[in-house]
């Protein structure tokens, strides 16, 4: 009898701890991981094709989920372009043609630089958290990670690019370890991959990511991160036109 309760009483607290998993709190969490209050880093982005291989190196920083900016730092030919997202507007500063350039939000879906990330995942226009309604809908491994599985859905009214996001995240860590993006009929139009799980500062982060379209045989993007530094000292005066001219 004892036995019996002791069963019972295990089984209910496995459910119990299941459903106090909320999905929405599983995404506020991973993006905590993966920014911090602001964050600094370095990456290198390769673009493969059938035909060719490209590869661009570029430095980040960001402020809270408002403020984002990207400084190209190789080849010579795209060195010192900037992307700058400040709350919701977002700008690309090209010193070839000394022209500044407002990005609409229509441009969000649009890739990026020639690579298979869209403009929106390099500056994270879109709300992961506010601008979806999210679902628990498995639990796999990825990688050797435990992961939970997450379908968000835009909600109405909602201008994202994506129809429909399946996401796998770490269940102990909160990695983002894989996701699916859908367009608006809900077919898969591609895949991210994380790997190489690694130390930056004060945490640990996948470092590489590969983003791969699905209807373009050959066609991939590697995302690597070299160096990335959490919680440094940003202040929203960073994030602004005049800086784009500036930074380095």
């Amino acid at each position: 009898m004892i036995k019996a309760i002791q069963t019972l009483s295990l089984i209910c607290g496995i459910i119990l701890s299941t459903q106090a998993q909320d999905p929405k709190d599983i995404i506020q969490k991973s993006l905590d991981k993966v920014n911090g209050k602001s964050s600094q880093g370095e990456m290198e982005m390769t673009i493969v094709r059938p035909r060719y291989t490209r590869t661009m190196t570029m430095k980040s920083w960001s402020l809270g989920r408002d403020y984002f900016l990207i400084y190209i730092t190789g080849p010579a030919r795209d060195k010192g372009q900037v992307f700058l997202k400040r709350q919701t507007d977002m700008w690309n500063w090209i010193p070839n043609i000394s022209r500044m350039i407002k990005l609409p939000p229509s441009m969000m879906g649009q890739n990026w630089m020639g690579s298979d990330f869209t403009n929106d995942d390099l500056v994270k226009m879109n709300s992961l958290v506010d601008d979806y309604t999210h679902k628990m809908i498995g639990s796999e491994k990825v990688d050797g990670i435990e992961c939970y599985q997450i379908e968000m859905i835009p909600k109405p009214n909602s201008s994202v690019v994506w129809g429909k996001i399946n996401i796998w995240i770490g269940k102990t860590a909160y990695y983002q370890m894989k996701a699916e993006y859908y367009d608006e009929d809900f077919e898969l139009v591609s895949t991210m991959e994380a790997s190489e799980i690694t130390q930056f500062d004060d945490r640990k982060l996948p470092a590489k990511m590969v983003m791969t379209p699905i209807n373009k045989p050959g066609n991939q993007t590697i995302m690597v991160n070299k160096d990335l530094k959490f919680d440094t000292d940003l202040e929203e005066s960073f994030f602004s036109q005049q800086n784009m001219k500036r930074v380095r």
